[in-house]
């Protein structure tokens, strides 16, 4: 008999957010939005992975309300003309009992890897960096700073007008917030920069405090961090968990929620140094220094991590006998699911009831629809 995954269907419930499940779906940038705006193939992409059984689903990324907010033309925006299209969108999820979060995002100055499409306006990032020592666009003056804070909050206040049952930042993975946070692209010498973590997180507070200030204390806000960038997949900007709280604990003060931890791979301990090789990882440690609320993601059922497939183009599905023990643990409260709900829109269901030798193997071909 297989191992219960009962862990993974107890209810959720943090202010906004209710959820049915401790699954989410990840934030995949999928990038078939039509000029910027969502549609009917959006609608039926999010309703699937609902019907599918995850408790919340969280939008690829959107894009804020400024200059070269966005490196691909296919990613969607959350501003303007393009916000009543995500009400089908919600409300197609909502019908299926599930929960909705559009992931709100700035990619700062980071070019795609996969197309040679580049934004009118230059990009911009802190320093006018991209990676330390590789200049790219422009360096952020203090009204570029400010605005791009209001945007974000008028973003926020959408979600939350439309229906959305939280917001998530997307502070990782080497985009704009996460530039701010790293020393190697944040050079500034005022108050948005500095040798420590908590004068480069003053952006990313600013932008936390005024979303809180816009929907309320009652709107559930999310944050994704890193520490690995796509620039430098071996980057730490905390080495010790006192690194780790003067770095997150502002953030969780500022108004977060929950912290959506990434790592590449959910069950590498996050300082193998203090507690061995089965230690906390990135959210467990998370969790326990902030007190906050904290999803985990990274690989979860796949052989290999996402940035393989690019190279060996499959993944197999894995046990995830791991993932079990850590949430029966209380390591950390969410689980996010990438890949397999790609491939996969009723991974949770057949987790459910017992049928992962069903679950879907990872082809790169599937990252070239919205099926």
């Amino acid at each position: 008999m297989s191992r219960s995954t009962e862990v993974l269907f107890q209810p959720f419930r943090l202010k906004s957010l209710d959820l049915r499940n401790r699954i989410a779906m990840a934030p995949m940038t999928r990038g078939f939005a039509t000029d910027g705006v969502v549609g009917p193939q959006q609608v039926a992409y999010y309703r699937r992975r609902a019907e599918g059984g995850v408790g919340l689903i969280l939008s690829e990324g959107t894009v804020i309300d400024r200059p070269a907010s966005r490196n691909e033309p296919g990613i969607p925006f959350f501003h303007g003309e393009a916000l009543p299209a995500w009400q089908p969108v919600v409300d197609s999820v909502h019908a299926a009992g599930t929960a909705i979060a559009p992931q709100i995002w700035h990619v700062g100055s980071v070019a795609s890897k996969t197309t040679d499409w580049r934004p009118d306006a230059p990009m911009e990032s802190p320093s006018g960096l991209t990676a330390p020592g590789e200049p790219c666009g422009v360096a952020m003056t203090e009204v570029d700073i400010a605005d791009t804070v209001a945007a974000f909050a008028r973003a926020a206040a959408e979600a939350k007008r439309l229906g959305f049952d939280a917001v998530e930042v997307h502070g990782a993975h080497g985009y704009l917030v996460d530039q701010f946070f790293w020393s190697g692209t944040n050079l500034r010498d005022d108050r948005y920069g500095g040798p420590t973590l908590p004068e480069r997180a003053r952006f990313a507070a600013e932008i936390i405090a005024a979303i809180r200030a816009a929907v309320g204390p009652d709107f559930a806000l999310l944050l994704r961090v890193s520490q690995w960038k796509q620039q430098d997949y071996t980057a730490r900007l905390a080495e010790t968990p006192e690194a780790m709280t003067e770095w997150l604990a502002p953030l969780v003060e500022a108004g977060v929620d929950m912290l959506h931890c990434s790592q590449r791979r959910f069950w590498q301990p996050e300082f193998p140094e203090i507690d061995g090789e089965t230690g906390l990882n990135f959210a467990g440690w998370a969790k326990k220094l902030t007190g906050a609320a904290t999803m985990s993601v990274g690989s979860v059922g796949m052989t290999g991590d996402f940035v393989d497939v690019f190279t060996e183009h499959r993944s197999e599905t894995a046990s995830f006998e791991g993932l079990l023990d850590r949430m029966e643990r209380d390591e950390f409260d969410m689980i996010a699911i990438g890949r397999g709900l790609i491939v996969d829109p009723d991974w949770a269901e057949k987790v459910r009831t017992g049928r992962r030798e069903d679950l879907t193997p990872f082809e790169i071909g599937a990252l070239m629809s919205l099926a």
